[in-house]
């Protein structure tokens, strides 16, 4: 036994923590714009495939196969609290990958709103909306695993938070892709 079996279970708390709170703005987030004749257009399109992958992250199935440790129950325990551990990062990941698409498709709402000015899309605004189409895309492009990894690990370490064991990105990834979308 290693005795760090209550820095794991502490780490798997914060991180469950940080994932419940992220699955609470991702589901108060809006899907329907006010008015219908917006609900497909870029923003609100994104706003909905965010909701529906914050329903799926929320409800694939744990993985719940561990290797059998050799040394003792501590050393079970070990296995399994790093097994949890990779299932509870890598959905905190993709909440974190989820609310950070919900925020850029927020901001593209509160921008098109300013060029339209209560006003319905026509012909005057389409140099202004374009440029809000760009930035969304623009903003959705740098919402990377990668970035989203390093900003997730960043925040850890700068609240103190006990890391030494936290899976790799690559981890992270594969257990993403072992948890396609049905729909």
């Amino acid at each position: 036994m290693d005795g760090l079996n209550d820095y794991r279970t502490a780490r798997v708390a914060d991180i469950l923590a940080d994932f419940r709170n992220l699955q609470y703005f991702i589901a108060a987030a809006p899907v329907d714009p006010p008015n219908t004749d917006d609900y497909y257009t870029e923003g609100w399109a994104a706003l909905r495939q965010c909701a529906i992958d914050g329903q799926h992250i929320l409800n694939c199935a744990a993985d719940v196969t561990v290797p059998q440790a050799h040394g003792g129950e501590a050393e079970q325990q070990r296995a399994e609290l790093k097994q949890i551990l990779l299932d509870a990062y890598s959905r905190r990941h993709e909440g974190q990958k989820i609310y950070l698409r919900q925020a850029a498709a927020q901001r593209w709402i509160e921008y098109r709103e300013r060029v339209l000015q209560g006003q319905r899309p026509n012909s005057s605004h389409r140099r202004q909306l374009r440029a809000c189409d760009e930035q969304l895309r623009g903003e959705l492009s740098r919402i990377t695993d990668e970035y989203v990894y390093q900003e997730l690990q960043t925040s850890d370490m700068s609240m103190g938070r006990w890391t030494a064991e936290d899976p790799s990105l690559r981890s992270v990834q594969r257990w993403v892709r072992a948890r396609p979308q049905t729909t």
